[in-house]
C-alpha cells in the first residue's frame, strides 16, 4: 500500500483527500491511499512519519513554512518562495517542493491579455508563491496589506487602472465565513480588470462577486488547486 497524505491543522473542508480519491478512482490507481492528518503542533510532524511509511505529503496551513526545518533538501523554487506544500519521501529523504505557484502561474496565464501588473491582497504564506508565479511571467506587483506602507484605503480609481489585476490570498470569504471579503473600492472596477481568488469554497466569493457585478473578469483558487495537486502526484512518481 502507497500511503500519501495531507498535513495540517484543520482539514475538515480540505480538497485535497476528496480530489485523490476520486483521482485513485477514475484512473484506476490500486493500493493507494491518501489521508487527512491533522497536527496540533509541527513538532507532531517527526512522530507522524515515524508511524506511517509515506511515499508522499502535501502541507497546507498554518504548516507551509514551519515544515522547512523538518527537510532534508529543498527545491530552488521553494526555498526562494519560502513555503513548501509538497514532500517526497525518496530513499530515507524528505524532499520539499512548491507547487502552489506552478498552479496560480498555469491558471492565470491564458487570462492576463496584456494585463502586466497585479495588486496583491494579503501578504501571508500564500502571497509568496504568487509572487513567484507573477515575477516569473513578467507581472509586476505591488502588496495590499494592513502591515506595509500601502493599505487597502490606498487604493483609488487610478490605481485600479493601472494595477488591473487583483489578486485575494487572504482568508475572507471562505467557508463557512463566506459573508467575509477584502474591503477594496469595487466601485472603481470595470471590464479592463481580472479578480483572481485563491479561495475556492465558495465557488464564488463576494470578493469575485462584487467584482462580477463591475463586468471584471473573475477566476477562483479551484484550477490552480487542480494543477497544483496533479503536480505533487508528478514529483511523487518521480
Amino acid at each position: 500500500m502507497r500511503t500519501f497524505g495531507v498535513v495540517g491543522n484543520s482539514l475538515r473542508h480540505s480538497f485535497s483527500a476528496q480530489y485523490f480519491k476520486e483521482k485513485f478512482l477514475k484512473e484506476g490507481i490500486t493500493n493507494t491511499e491518501y489521508l487527512n492528518l491533522e497536527l496540533e503542533n509541527i513538532s507532531e510532524f517527526k512522530g507522524l512519519i515515524k508511524k506511517h511509511k509515506f511515499a508522499g505529503l502535501n502541507i497546507t496551513i498554518p504548516y507551509k513554512k514551519s515544515i522547512l526545518p523538518f527537510l532534508d533538501e529543498i527545491s530552488k523554487e521553494a526555498k526562494i518562495i519560502g513555503a513548501v506544500n509538497t514532500i517526497h519521501f525518496n530513499n530515507d529523504k524528505l524532499i520539499g517542493y512548491n507547487t502552489d505557484y506552478i498552479g496560480f502561474l498555469y491558471s492565470i496565464q491564458p487570462l492576463l491579455k496584456g494585463r502586466d501588473k497585479a495588486l496583491i491582497l494579503g501578504d501571508g504564506g500564500a502571497a509568496r508563491a504568487i509572487k513567484y508565479a507573477l515575477t516569473k511571467l513578467g507581472v509586476k506587483y505591488k502588496t495590499v496589506n494592513r502591515n506595509t506602507a500601502f493599505d487597502y484605503l490606498d487604493i483609488k480609481r487610478e490605481t485600479t487602472s493601472y494595477y488591473t489585476i487583483i489578486i485575494n490570498t487572504t482568508p475572507q470569504g471562505t467557508f463557512p465565513e463566506i459573508s467575509g471579503y477584502p474591503k477594496i473600492p469595487y466601485e472603481y472596477l470595470n471590464k479592463d480588470n481580472l479578480l483572481f481568488d485563491l479561495i475556492y469554497n465558495p465557488y464564488e466569493t463576494k470578493f469575485l462577486a462584487y467584482g462580477k457585478a463591475k463586468d471584471a473578469q473573475t477566476k477562483n483558487g479551484l484550477e490552480m488547486l487542480q494543477i497544483q495537486a496533479e503536480e505533487s502526484w508528478r514529483i511523487w512518481n518521480l
